[in-house]
């Protein structure tokens, strides 16, 4: 009651009860979700058993989803669409354990996302993992698997091996993404890395999203002076989940090899100054518009600092891939006039 004087105590003994009905109502969902999607597959394998056997068409689907609506009127799920989507999942899992383990962990939402964009087990069972430890909703699980994000991880070249611990060496890899895919933003003729930067500031939660997983912003233009000598990080970030400092540099043209002494720089830098005793090592990721990979492999292996180049694309993957590449516009010039290469 307003003006009740309470023990001492009370505010944190409130906290926790909150807490557990908190968590007591996430088990609850979670447990109501994995029986639901457990349902649907059971449906799913009689509508598939049966179909198999006797050669039902879609019109006994159709009778079967009015006749259930009819009994079950207070039960949502029951419909045509959705029954065929519980076939689909049957023919996806043939094993309910399986399923038990990947995707009745996620929403009914999810899975639809799942059986409709992805064909094979290892990527349902890879996309499904990491909606659940990441806690993804269902927009965010579609764009990550429309933007290839499974081959896009760990996938950039650096030096990880050869400057660091082999286990965190494994754990830095896993930060990256190769190309990194920048479809959200509205980026009108050939940007600068100045314009390119401020881009990325302004949808900061999406470029974080597209970073991955324990990713803080730190900095933008992060001052430091060297005797005298002004210097600026173009992007300082710290991934909580490994606790290291990861220093990132834009550069719209081609990656060129004093891209990677630059950037080293800046990593020796952080190391020495904004590095603590229980961070991993910091690492640096070069992100421009393009590469020649064995000019990247040569520079990476000419630098002390642990390094990675990694390419972006700033176009969404339904359009980049009806554009031309840039050899099929050249020979298209070619067949008019000369090409100054």
């Amino acid at each position: 009651m307003s003006g009740e004087v309470l023990p001492a105590g009370y505010g944190d003994l409130l906290e926790q009860v909150k807490a557990e009905v908190r968590l007591s109502r996430l088990r609850a969902t979670r447990a109501a979700n994995t029986e639901l999607v457990g349902l649907y597959w059971r449906l799913g394998r009689l509508i598939l058993d049966r179909q198999q056997v006797d050669g039902w068409g879609s019109k006994v689907i159709e009778r079967l989803a009015a006749d259930l609506r009819a009994e079950f009127p207070g039960m949502r799920g029951l419909s045509r669409r959705n029954l065929f989507y519980m076939r689909s999942l049957a023919a996806a899992y043939e094993d309910p354990e399986v399923v038990q383990r990947t995707a009745a962990l996620l929403p009914w939402a999810h899975v639809m996302v799942l059986l409709d964009k992805l064909d094979g087990a290892d990527d349902r069972d890879w996309y499904a993992a990491a909606a659940v430890e990441h806690g993804w909703s269902r927009a965010v699980l579609t764009h990550q698997i429309t933007s290839g994000l499974r081959t896009r991880t760990g996938a950039a070249p650096s030096n990880f091996k050869d400057r660091l611990p082999a286990v965190d060496s494994d754990l830095a890899q896993q930060i990256l993404r190769d190309p990194y895919v920048f479809d959200f933003l509205d980026l009108a003729g050939r940007a600068g890395e100045r314009e390119l930067e401020a881009a990325l500031m302004d949808r900061l939660q999406a470029f974080l999203l597209e970073l991955g997983h324990g990713f803080a912003f730190v900095g933008r233009q992060w001052h430091f002076e060297v005797d005298g000598d002004d210097f600026y990080i173009d992007l300082l970030f710290f991934n909580w989940v490994q606790s290291r400092f990861v220093v990132i540099e834009l550069k719209t043209g081609k990656f060129a090899p004093e891209h990677a002494g630059q950037l080293g720089f800046y990593v020796a830098w952080v190391e020495d100054n904004l590095r603590r005793g229980e961070h991993a090592e910091t690492v640096g990721i070069l992100l421009c518009g393009g590469r020649n990979d064995r000019v990247g492999r040569y520079s990476l292996a000419g630098t002390a600092a642990p390094l990675a180049v990694a390419t972006y694309d700033a176009l969404p993957p339904a359009i980049q891939d009806v554009l031309p590449s840039t050899d099929e516009l050249a020979e298209a010039l070619r067949g008019d006039c000369d090409v100054i290469e």
